[in-house]
């Protein structure tokens, strides 16, 4: 445990975006002992030009226009940074000297603007986590000088909006950092080359809407389906699903029924597993609802396609799946080795087929109990001592 010290954040996610953030998780817990400032990233010239009506984006414009404070007190230990100017776009720039010059320019004026909001805060000695925001955070280090500095990987960063600068810049950023850490096994040691003080610290959940204890309703839409059904609740996207293995799974499996909830992207729109008398579509579905329909399902399912996106990234539905006692199959990869005993980890449709027969059958209150015991582990709380245990001031 580390208590009375003073944290500083340096946020990918802004504070005020409504999905699930790890930085803003983490912030929360390390603030119930220590204090915290947590710094939003700051909009570009070309961003602010936008007319999004996301609470994140208005929040940073109307801070911007004056038209509300820079710092703001979110609990006692905890206060939200917004920068009242905005910086230079660089993700556009040749990688190279010109990225570096501006980049480098971009963070001296945030961190120089932090600087003063320190010393409003009585922040005398800090430690720096910088929030997998390697252009932004770049140069913190090197300005704020915190006493001890911390860069969370939480995500491969291999998107398009990533792939001039990230290759070249992370390496330095870990290399330069007292401490990295991840949220999987995969992503931490992907980087551990660069540094051997790399460690994973797992990944923390609020699980408190995922209560096996609570009678959800049965959603309309699923009533009327036959059972079993096996389901999956999510974004429905090629990049990260299979939607030839589900085809392939559910075409053996005509008995079942398998019920996919959430958005679809145009491939799977177009995907012959809408030709499956068997395969149920609900569309996007607000997130207070999801639990019902997870509860609605005898067997929970994760069909994650392979690829450089998924491939170290901590699933979190496996443990929502997990906590409302259902059995769950999924596809096999190192970060799933951490649910070998709770889950069934399948390559293939063979071994999905065999593993949905199996789950079926095996299902028992006693194996309900195990699952649900296991996803509280994964708590921010859990993963904030982790990574205080690797602290090393």
């Amino acid at each position: 445990m580390i208590k009375g010290k003073n944290f500083i954040f340096t946020g990918l996610q802004p504070w005020d975006i409504p999905i699930g953030s790890n930085a803003k998780d983490i912030a929360l817990e390390v603030s119930k002992h220590n204090k915290v400032l947590y710094i939003n990233t700051p909009l570009d010239k070309k961003t602010y030009k936008n007319q999004s009506q996301s609470p994140e984006f208005i929040q940073r414009k109307n801070v911007i226009e004056g038209k509300s404070p820079e710092l703001r007190q979110i609990n006692s230990n905890l206060w939200i940074l917004d920068f009242p100017f905005t910086i230079w776009p660089v993700n556009f720039l040749p990688d190279g000297p010109v990225f570096d010059w501006v980049n480098k320019r971009n963070n001296k004026r945030m961190y120089s603007f932090v600087k003063k909001i320190l010393k409003q805060l009585h922040f005398n000695e800090y430690i720096l986590f910088m929030d997998n925001d390697i252009y932004r955070s770049f140069y913190a280090r090197e300005i704020l000088e915190p006493a001890y500095s911390i860069y969370y990987r939480r995500d491969n960063l291999i998107s398009a909006y990533w792939q001039k600068h990230a290759p070249r810049l992370e390496p330095l950023l870990c290399r330069k950092s007292d401490l990295v850490v991840a949220n999987s096994i995969q992503l931490a040691e992907a980087v551990l080359p660069y540094n051997p003080k790399t460690f994973d610290i797992g990944q923390g959940l609020d699980l408190s809407q995922y209560d096996y204890k609570t009678n959800y309703p049965l959603p309309q839409d699923i009533s009327e389906i036959k059972r079993p059904i096996i389901g999956y609740v999510g974004w429905i996207t090629n990049r990260r699903l299979d939607a030839d293995l589900i085809y392939q799974v559910a075409r053996r499996c005509p008995n079942l029924s398998f019920a996919m909830v959430g958005g679809e992207d145009e491939y799977f729109k177009a995907h012959k597993l809408h030709t499956l008398c068997n395969v149920f579509f609900t569309g996007e579905k607000p997130q207070s609802s999801i639990p019902a329909y997870v509860t609605s399902f005898d067997v929970c399912m994760n069909p994650q396609k392979i690829n450089k996106i998924t491939i170290g990234n901590y699933p979190r539905k496996i443990d929502e799946y997990l906590a409302l006692g259902k059995p769950v199959i999924a596809t096999r990869t190192k970060t799933m080795s951490i649910f070998e005993d709770y889950v069934w980890n399948c390559t293939n449709a063979d071994e999905y087929v065999a593993a949905i027969e199996e789950a079926l059958q095996a299902h028992s209150a006693e194996q309900s109990l195990r699952r649900i015991e296991f996803a509280h582990t994964h708590t921010w709380e859990n993963s904030v001592h982790k990574l205080y245990s690797h602290i090393n001031l």
